[in-house]
């Protein structure tokens, strides 16, 4: 049985990818930052008939907390076949770079960006014990510096300016952590669900949460069949 560790996996995308992934026979690992959030998750997986499926305390902008989950899950499963970096938040509005902005940057950054990098870190040991180990950073469209540069002003993407730019610092992580590990067996991507709707845009998204997490359970459980280090969506391939 293939285990995975979805962060922020409580609620929403990171829910739903925990769903599908179970019920394709995933030993699931719910992080979240509470007990209580960790619980009421996984108690609703049972109800839609998981079992395995287990919860760890895990906040990734606190790096005490992000260690006491690595030596909690490396103490009840010898290794981790995949890593699913999903916890984000999204920043409060406006998010023009011409404003002062810079806590909502530090902030977005802190979780968005530093979170996965230092989740990913803590993570790899137990991660490098897989015969093939998997690594998806989840991020976004706006994070597409050829979308943000063909699209011209487009007031839907200006309003995510800040989250777009954390988003691109995460697929830069994905290409320079692809190319530090590419003679080796992982496998690294950045996968965006899409406009989905979550809690992240109050729920304004296009997509369900059914659909978003598809495209990363397809990548998980297809791994092989994509280029390691690339950005990819529900279409295929997306421009960095």
């Amino acid at each position: 049985m293939k285990t995975v560790l979805i962060t922020g996996g409580n609620k929403g995308i990171g829910f739903e990818t925990a769903r599908q992934l179970g019920e394709l026979g995933y030993a699931v690992n719910i992080g979240c930052r509470t007990n209580s959030k960790g619980q009421e998750a996984v108690e609703k997986l049972q109800k839609l008939g998981l079992k395995s499926i287990n919860w760890i305390v895990l906040d990734v902008t606190n790096s005490q907390s992000i260690k006491q989950a690595k030596t909690q899950l490396a103490s009840k499963i010898g290794s981790l076949d995949l890593l699913i970096n999903n916890a984000g938040i999204s920043g409060i509005q406006p998010q023009k770079f011409s404003t002062p902005n810079i806590e909502t940057l530090r902030n977005l950054f802190d979780t968005n960006f530093f979170g996965t990098v230092e989740v990913t870190q803590q993570f790899l040991p137990l991660l490098e014990k897989s015969e093939q180990p998997i690594i998806i950073n989840i991020s976004s469209e706006v994070g597409s510096l050829e979308i943000h540069s063909s699209s011209g002003k487009d007031p839907n993407l200006e309003i995510w300016s800040a989250y777009g730019a954390s988003k691109t610092a995460v697929n830069a992580f994905t290409v320079m952590l692809a190319n530090e590990l590419e003679d080796t067996s992982f496998r690294i991507f950045s996968v965006t669900p899409g406009y989905t709707a979550t809690d992240l845009n109050d729920h304004q998204g296009t997509k369900t949460v059914e659909e978003g997490a598809a495209a990363i359970v397809r990548i998980a459980t297809e791994a092989t069949r994509f280029t390691s280090g690339k950005f990819y969506g529900e279409q295929g391939e997306v421009t960095w």
